[in-house]
Formats: structure tokens, C-alpha cells, sequence
């Protein structure tokens, strides 16, 4: 078990916890933490000690450009890997891109919910 993971996946979810209406849980397994604005995913943690990351919603050429520039950065486990990375402890992984990757994410999500299913302003 890595303390980078486990501080990469901490900083993911503080940063997911801390955007307006937030909800998380376990709707797919127990090793899948889940976080939803308006019913729509933008964060997935995985709490498999063997491998621990994250998964974000991301726009494909933003991706693509992430996956490059780091070794730890992937296309998206268990979703569509054009629209979602996954980001592992590794050279670069800092908590400020975390935090920005989480954001943005939940960003991409929101925006594209119905006007009145969209979170207040944050």
C-alpha cells in the first residue's frame, strides 16, 4: 500500500467533498467509491490497496495531452477511455493537478446537467 496513493485518493476526495452537492457511495461495489453531482459520476476511487487511483471525466484532446505528459496518467479504468483518465501515485502527481483534475471534472459534469439540476454556483 502506497502512501502516495493513499494521499493522491485523500486529496481527490477532499477536493470532491468540498464541491456544492456532492453525493458519494458504493452503487457498483464495495472497492468503487463513487462520487456523483446530480446523479452523474465525475469522481471514481478505487480502494483496491494493490492499486491505488483515480478515475475523472476529462475532455479527450485535455486527456490525451495528460496521458503524455504522465507516466501514472491512463486512459480512464472502467469507463469510456476517450472521455475518462485514471491517475496513480507517480512523478508529477501533485495534489494541486488532483485537486484541479477532480474540479474539472465535476466541472464537465455540471455543465452539461439540465439548467435546474445544476449545483449553485461554486
Amino acid at each position: 500500500m502506497s502512501t502516495a496513493g493513499d494521499r493522491l485518493q485523500d486529496t481527490a476526495r477532499r477536493a470532491a467533498l468540498a464541491l456544492p452537492d456532492v453525493s458519494h457511495g458504493y452503487p457498483f461495489t464495495s472497492g468503487l467509491d463513487v462520487y456523483k453531482v446530480a446523479g452523474r459520476v465525475f469522481l471514481i476511487v478505487t480502494e483496491d490497496p494493490d492499486e491505488r487511483i483515480i478515475t475523472v471525466k476529462c475532455e479527450p484532446e485535455h486527456a490525451r495531452a495528460q496521458e503524455r505528459g504522465y507516466a501514472s496518467i491512463t486512459p480512464g479504468r472502467y469507463l469510456d477511455k476517450r472521455h475518462w483518465i485514471s491517475l496513480g501515485p507517480g512523478p508529477g502527481i501533485t495534489e494541486r493537478l488532483v485537486t484541479d483534475a477532480v474540479e474539472d471534472s465535476y466541472d464537465l459534469v455540471a455543465e452539461r446537467l439540465p439548467r435546474r439540476d445544476r449545483p449553485s454556483a461554486r
